[in-house]
């Protein structure tokens, strides 16, 4: 499903050379799903980025189901991400404007797909927001937001669900639940998920455990799900 290769990037500032990413090899199977933990500021974020073909690396590549993000142009990369993936950001990043539904809704409405309010109504069921479906942000708990991000990015059934610490903002209770839910949906749907979270017990509950740290990645620990 992902396969990164000699994957590496700086950043220059003014004379001096920032190395976030170094040398970074990485295959993740169909399915699977994938913490990354590391301390903050250590590039986990901008591997994300790199993997939704936001930012381009230094070096290096990227592969998604064999197709290069290299060769993708800007628009050839919005399709992928409109098509293929899903992004679940600490932040919600929901438009304030419109209501939890339209949310859900706007990944299918910018496709041209069919039914995109049926559609998101029935995710926002699956999520335990139907009653909230004609709420605004500013009218939602933190945890209901997170719960429309998430359904805003598995409405278009993605392969690959990316997560940027998807309960950082979150209390504990709340987080658990947000938690239980990502595990769900993308156990049920087999979608490969790639969540950056510094959650212990999140991460555990994964198929494996990868930390990021001066630019390096490996393996840190097997989940307890996978050992058992």
């Amino acid at each position: 499903m992902i396969r990164l290769s000699g994957l590496s990037m700086h950043y220059d500032l003014g004379p001096a050379r920032i190395d976030v990413l170094k040398n970074l090899d990485l295959r993740v199977a169909a399915g699977e799903r994938v913490a990354i933990s590391g301390p903050s500021g250590c590039g986990k974020t901008t591997l994300l980025l790199l993997l939704a073909g936001l930012e381009k690396p230094t070096a290096g590549s990227i592969a998604l189901d064999g197709v290069g993000l290299g060769d993708l142009d800007r628009d050839e990369l919005a399709d992928l991400r409109r098509d293929r993936i899903g992004i679940v950001f600490q932040s919600f990043h929901l438009v304030p404007s419109l209501t939890a539904i339209e949310n859900v809704a706007l990944p299918l409405e910018i496709a041209a797909r069919p039914n995109a309010r049926s559609q998101a109504r029935a995710l926002l069921e699956e999520v335990g927001l139907a009653g909230r479906a004609g709420h605004y942000p500013s009218q939602l708990s933190g945890g209901e937001q997170q719960r429309v991000a998430i359904a805003r990015a598995l409405v278009h059934s993605p392969s690959l669900l990316l997560a940027d610490e998807p309960t950082g903002n979150l209390d504990d209770h709340t987080g658990r639940a947000v938690g239980d839910l990502l595990f769900d949906v993308t156990g049920r749907t087999r979608t490969t998920m790639i969540i950056v979270t510094h959650n212990l017990a999140l991460a555990s509950r994964c198929d494996r455990v990868l930390q990021l740290q001066d630019g390096k990645l490996w393996e840190a620990a097997q989940s307890a799900a996978s050992a058992a």
